[in-house]
């Protein structure tokens, strides 16, 4: 019931922010001149540090050419061999930064998958723990219970002896009973 009445609180705190971010945003805008955009081919036959500093572009060492990175596929295999382009950083070439993502790709995907199985294998062993306990306390209980009737049973062997020997116990092999008047 809290919640719906913090819900109007949440929305006008959101409603807020995002005006002052959009007012922010605004101001900076008009402040700020636009950079010019230059493209990639202009930094060719320079350095690669130059034309990596724009991440739109692809730096390839066969020809030291600067060319657009071609977004639409993703692997820029035709325009440059991977062993020799270069993207991000000059000191990786494109096909040891494929192999690295993917290691690490690899490595985060069996990570999850060695905790989910863990994760389940613990879920079980703890469901199968409560079983084999409560077979323990079980069996500890009918020993008790056992022991218990063991003892009940030696104490009537007992008291029946006592009976016997003061002739309170109504025996019918023994000759010498008491007769009680009706």
């Amino acid at each position: 019931m809290a919640a719906l009445r913090l819900w109007p609180l949440w929305l006008q705190g959101l409603a807020l922010v995002w005006g002052r971010a959009g007012t922010g945003l605004a101001h900076l805008a008009a402040t700020a001149p636009p950079a010019p955009a230059q493209a990639c081919s202009e930094f060719s036959q320079r350095s690669c540090e130059e034309c990596l500093k724009n991440v739109s572009c692809l730096w390839c060492y066969t020809n030291n050419t600067c060319i657009d990175y071609p977004v639409r596929s993703i692997l820029p295999s035709s325009l440059c061999s991977f062993s020799n382009a270069r993207w991000g950083v000059c000191w990786i070439n494109f096909e040891a930064l494929i192999i690295a993502i993917a290691v690490v790709a690899g490595l985060i995907l069996v990570s999850i998958a060695v905790c989910c199985c863990y994760c389940c294998y613990c879920r079980r062993r703890s469901r199968s723990r409560p079983d084999e306990e409560e077979e323990r306390l079980a069996r500890k209980r009918e020993e008790r219970r056992l022991q218990s009737l063991q003892r009940k049973h030696e104490r009537k062997l007992k008291h029946d002896e006592i009976r016997k020997k003061y002739g309170l116990l109504q025996d019918c092999d023994n000759p010498y009973s008491r007769f009680e008047n009706e």
